[in-house]
């Protein structure tokens, strides 16, 4: 049961902090599309991980800095939005799966491939 309860804040947790980082004014964060696609949170509710995907990050030093410098801000939003008796410490990571996976999208799309006459497309 406790297991469930978790997942549950870790998605509570997702969706709050998606829905703050639009309003951090830090132009540091502000560099692209942000995403979180994945958040873990201790058993004890002490400290959050958070993973977050950018889509046109120009640069990382300068998006973790500002990450870093608006923490404060975040955590205290996320604890007066959620009902938690520790509002927990957040630590940022970053994501390169979804601008991985665009690239090979990309490379996939640009390859000249040519069908054999014989196959069919169908299935």
């Amino acid at each position: 049961m406790a297991s469930n309860r978790l997942a549950r804040t870790n998605d509570d947790i997702q969706r709050v902090v998606s829905s703050l980082l639009r309003n951090v004014k830090d132009p540091r964060v502000q560099q692209g599309m942000i995403s979180v696609t994945r958040v873990e949170t201790t058993g004890d509710l002490r400290y959050s991980k958070i993973w977050l995907s950018v889509m046109g990050m120009k640069d990382e030093k300068e998006f973790r800095k500002g990450l870093k410098s608006a923490s404060g801000w975040l955590r205290r939003e996320l604890g007066s939005a959620m009902n938690l008796r520790y509002t927990p410490e957040l630590v940022f990571e970053i994501d390169h799966s979804i601008e991985y996976g665009a690239h090979i999208s990309q490379v996939i799309s640009s390859l000249d491939i040519k069908q054999d006459e014989g196959e069919s497309d169908e299935l």
